[in-house]
């Protein structure tokens, strides 16, 4: 990826907030706010060259990547400007703990490491190959869905079996292999009951609670 291309420094108002601008970072993973920090021109630039988050140091008054002691650094994945043109917003894969106190975020979330992000994008994939369109004609999951209910709840039966027999094998690979056909056929199954994975979500939440 050419970050390069997306942002050019004089797109940013840096005069708004004398010579900074807030930049937000976030897990490109697991979509979590990792921490906030200040850049000048100078270190959006250098993010920009070396595609690690430099800031710039209020405290230390000079460029400040961050790593650049302890080893972990932020690499930088894609880069957002607000509608203002006064605030970054940084998609980053972090290389170890991000805050300074040795956790994970600088707000101390629990630590997530599972990318909900793709779970998203795949129910949204799946929600589109439901539709009756010619691209969708040699689609598996829409001819799934029109074999009716009982033929995809049948598969995630299949799928769960075969879950629990790798698990008792020990075949941690064909573990993981079929973890993902079982998820894959209970989202398509959720779609087939008009059920959003946020409303499964919200019932652990609660249960959470």
């Amino acid at each position: 990826m050419n970050i390069n291309e997306e942002i050019q420094s004089q797109q940013l108002d840096f005069e708004k907030q004398n010579g900074l601008v807030p930049a937000i970072i976030q897990d490109s993973k697991t979509m979590r706010v990792l921490m906030l920090g200040f850049m000048n021109q100078e270190a959006f630039e250098k993010t920009q060259k070396e595609q690690k988050v430099t800031f710039f140091s209020r405290t230390k008054n000079r460029l400040w990547t961050k790593g650049e002691t302890s080893g972990n650094f932020l690499h930088v994945q894609k880069m957002h400007l607000d509608c203002d043109n006064d605030t970054l917003l940084i998609f980053v894969k972090p290389e170890g703990e991000v805050c300074h106190k040795g956790n994970d975020t600088c707000f101390n979330e629990e630590k997530n490491t599972a990318n909900t992000n793709f779970l998203q994008h795949l129910e949204n994939t799946i929600e589109k190959r439901s539709e009756d369109t010619p691209e969708n004609e040699n689609s598996y999951t829409n001819k799934l869905l029109k074999r009716g209910v009982h033929k995809v709840a049948q598969k995630v039966g299949e799928e769960a079996v075969e879950v629990v027999i790798d698990a008792m094998r020990g075949d941690k690979e064909r573990f993981k292999e079929e973890c993902g056909d079982l998820l894959y056929h209970l989202l398509v199954l959720m779609r087939s009951q008009d059920v959003k994975m946020d409303e499964v979500m919200d019932v652990l939440e609660k249960r959470h609670k």
